[in-house]
C-alpha cells in the first residue's frame, strides 16, 4: 500500500497523475473513430502539425495551447483542400503537410531555443512531472468539452464512422461531422502535450481503442474498456517513472504497448495463441 500512496505526497505527482487520467480518457475515446475509420495517419499528422503553432505562440506570449490547436485545425483545412482540388490521395496530402508542418515546427524551436536558451525539447517527448496547476485546468476544461462532445453526438459520429454516404444521404450533416472529429482530434492532441508529447501521442490516440478491439465487438464497449486501459496504463506508466527514474511518457507508451501485445496473443476470441486463424470481426 506504500507504494501506491507514497508518490502522491508530492504535488508534482498528484496533478502529473490527475494529467495522465484526463488524457487517457480523451485518446481512447476519440482514437476508436479514428481506428474504426482507419485514420490512423490523420492522428499522426495533426499532432505533428500543431509543433508551429505553438512554437509561434511561444513567440508571441500567446498561451501555447491555443496556438497549437489553431495549426492542428490548419492542418487538416490544409488536408481537405489538397484532397478536394487536386488528384493528390488523402494519405499523400495527410504525409505532406504533416511532414511540413513538423519541419517549420523544429525548425521554429530550434530558433528559439537559440535566442532565449531554454529548453522545448518536452514538446517532442513529453514532459508530465512538470504540470502546473494552470496546465491541469487548461486540460480539464479541454478532457470536458471532448467528452460532453462525444456524448452528445455519439449516434451520429457512429452513423458517420461507418457508413459516410448513408449518414449523407440520411441528412446527416456530414461535413460538419468530419470538422467536427478534426476539432476533437486536435483538442485530445493539444491536451497530451505536457503528457507524451506531440511523438508519442499517436500511441495513446490508437493502441488502447486496439487493444479493447481484441477483446470486445461493439463500438460503445471498445471506447469504454479502451478507456479503462489507457487510463491504466497512464498511471502505471507514471508509478513506473517514479520508481525507476524513466521518462514518463515513454514509459505510458510502453505500458500501453505491452498490454496490446498480451491482447493480440491471448485474447479469448482473437489471441494469436487461443484461436484459430478466422475472419476478422466487425466492429458494430
Amino acid at each position: 500500500m506504500d507504494v501506491l500512496i507514497e508518490p502522491l505526497q508530492y504535488a508534482f505527482m498528484q496533478r502529473s497523475l490527475v494529467i495522465a487520467i484526463l488524457v487517457g480518457l480523451v485518446c481512447a475515446l476519440v482514437g476508436s473513430y479514428l481506428m474504426v475509420q482507419r485514420l490512423a495517419l490523420l492522428g499522426d499528422a495533426i499532432s505533428h502539425s500543431v509543433l508551429p503553432g505553438l512554437a509561434i505562440a511561444f513567440l508571441l506570449g500567446f498561451n501555447i495551447f491555443v496556438g497549437a490547436f489553431i495549426a492542428g485545425i490548419l492542418s487538416t483545412v490544409i488536408i481537405t483542400w489538397i484532397r478536394t482540388r487536386s488528384p493528390i490521395k488523402e494519405d499523400a496530402a495527410m504525409g505532406i503537410v504533416f511532414s511540413a508542418f513538423f519541419a517549420l515546427g523544429i525548425t521554429l524551436i530550434t530558433v528559439i531555443q537559440k535566442d532565449n536558451k531554454i529548453d522545448l525539447n518536452h514538446f517532442l517527448f513529453g514532459n508530465i512531472l512538470g504540470v502546473t496547476a494552470s496546465d491541469v485546468r487548461d486540460t480539464a476544461i479541454i478532457a470536458i468539452v471532448v467528452v460532453l462532445s462525444v456524448i452528445l453526438l455519439y449516434k451520429e459520429l457512429l452513423f458517420y464512422s461507418f457508413d459516410p454516404s448513408g449518414a449523407r444521404a440520411a441528412g446527416l450533416p456530414v461535413d460538419f461531422l468530419n470538422f467536427g472529429l478534426m476539432v476533437l482530434i486536435a483538442l485530445t492532441v493539444v491536451a497530451s502535450l505536457k503528457a507524451v508529447g506531440v511523438i508519442l501521442v499517436l500511441s495513446l490516440l490508437i493502441t488502447p481503442g486496439a487493444t479493447a478491439y481484441l477483446l470486445v465487438p461493439r463500438l460503445h464497449q471498445v471506447m469504454m474498456l479502451g478507456a479503462g486501459i489507457s487510463i491504466f496504463s497512464s498511471i502505471s506508466g507514471m508509478y513506473l517513472s517514479y520508481y525507476y527514474n524513466l521518462p514518463s511518457g515513454p514509459a505510458i507508451v510502453l505500458v500501453v504497448s505491452g498490454l496490446f501485445a498480451l491482447a493480440i496473443l491471448l485474447s479469448p476470441s482473437q489471441g494469436v495463441l487461443t484461436h484459430r486463424r478466422r475472419k476478422k470481426p466487425e466492429i458494430q
